[in-house]
């Protein structure tokens, strides 16, 4: 199953599938759509059933049962699209064979190493055929090794019918990496009754929680005036009352480079405009959903003490629910859990479950009513350019998708 496997990560992460936040469309970039027609062509190609690409770019195909029997209809989903934190343009990728151990610096900026005394799975992995990018780009293999285990899985069944198991659905997704990768997806087209993602990290991950998101977009109306008679005048600096809002703003203990484990965090990712308007874009994180309007209401307080401090302003803060820790629902139906689980076990892995410090596409999906865990694809470093994946774990990855789909024959 490597070299497949192999074959197709490559092709999938030279294609440049970058998400834009700031765009309204679906897909938010057409870019998308050209990896998205080449899943939807592979597919019809491999002999899947009820091949579609709808028309906002989610490619869904069925891999017929081979039971008679009553089974629970499961899809399997990835996304295509790359993080908009670097850039996802002409990737190079570089397979390391035989990884001998060491850090691999990466050529086209030397600068750049990934190192195994810093990265635990790295040092885990000798032997193993290490991919990378080449150093201006990260790799992409979030989420497109999952996008490969997904055709690869698709690939197996269809070529071995003896493997019982019920229908199949696999769904290929935009724009996860902006939150809106289920957004529009037909979830009574999908026709599933459990999912899950391959989108985690580490051999044997099966996550089942992770972390609740909100965006907020703090915005502040200055007075523009001459430069040269902006005393008289009364100017009011929007960007220089930014600056004062982020100031007011705690680190310790608040930002995501100094929390781990189950914190939560509040993380300015942009900050935009000039004298007569700037604005402050956030994420907020926390597992927990009344820690998470904590959040909130700190910004909201933050914003009407920089409007008492400088009146002839106008400051707002708003709101936006992004996701929700799946926890809350799967928690009363751990089914999905306990046979990912045991489908590690059967392929030799010690499973755990680690809460996510992120969401997932699962995370969207399990609100909506559809228990959706998250399994791991291999990738590590996500979002830059030390990002790597070992096609091995990939590998392991399509046998746990396989040992799955027999064991929900069984259930």
């Amino acid at each position: 199953m490597s070299e497949p496997l192999l074959d197709r990560l490559l092709r999938y992460v030279r294609m440049y599938t970058t998400s834009d936040s700031h765009s309204t469309s679906s897909p938010s970039t057409v870019r998308q759509l050209d990896l998205l027609r080449m899943l939807h062509d592979e597919l019809l190609a491999l002999g899947a059933s009820d091949v579609t690409l709808d028309e906002f770019g989610y490619v869904m195909a069925t891999v017929p049962a081979t039971v008679l029997h009553d089974v629970p209809v499961v899809a399997f989903l990835a996304h295509v699209d790359t993080a908009p934190d670097f850039s996802g343009e002409n990737v190079m990728p570089i397979v390391h064979r035989n990884y001998a151990g060491g850090p691999i610096v990466l050529p086209d900026d030397p600068r750049r190493v990934i190192d195994p005394a810093a990265d635990e799975w790295l040092a885990r992995a000798i032997g193993k055929d290490i991919v990378t990018a080449s150093g201006t780009t990260l790799l992409g293999a979030d989420d497109k090794s999952g996008v490969a285990i997904c055709m690869g899985l698709v690939e197996h069944l269809l070529a071995h019918p003896e493997i019982v198991h019920g229908p199949i659905r696999v769904c290929f997704t935009p724009d996860e990496e902006i939150g809106r990768g289920v957004e529009n997806l037909n979830l009574a087209r999908l026709g599933a009754r459990y999912a899950y993602t391959f989108d985690g990290e580490f051999p044997g991950e099966v996550n089942w929680e992770t972390f609740s998101g909100d965006h907020a977009l703090v915005t502040i109306e200055g007075v523009s005036t001459h430069p040269g008679t902006a005393r008289p005048h009364g100017m009011v600096n929007a960007a220089h009352l930014a600056g004062k809002f982020l100031a007011m703003l705690p680190r310790e203990g608040i930002s995501p480079e100094t929390t781990d484990g189950r914190d939560g965090f509040i993380h300015p990712v942009a900050v935009r405009g000039g004298t007569a308007r700037a604005e402050i874009e956030f994420i907020l994180r926390d597992f927990d959903n009344d820690k998470l309007a904590s959040h909130g209401d700190r910004l909201r307080g933050l914003a009407a003490a920089l409007q008492a401090i400088e009146p002839r302003a106008r400051v707002s803060c708003m709101i936006t629910p992004s996701y929700r820790n799946m926890g809350y629902w799967l928690k009363d139906d751990m089914r999905p859990v306990n046979l990912a689980h045991e489908a590690c076990r059967r392929a030799g892995l010690e499973p755990q479950s680690p809460a996510i410090r992120g969401g997932t596409d699962g995370s969207r999906l399990t609100e909506k009513g559809l228990l959706c865990p998250n399994l791991f694809d291999g990738a590590h470093n996500l979002h830059g350019p030390l990002e790597w994946v070992a096609v091995q774990d990939m590998e392991v990855a399509l046998q746990v998708g396989v040992h799955l789909v027999q064991l929900w024959a069984q259930a």
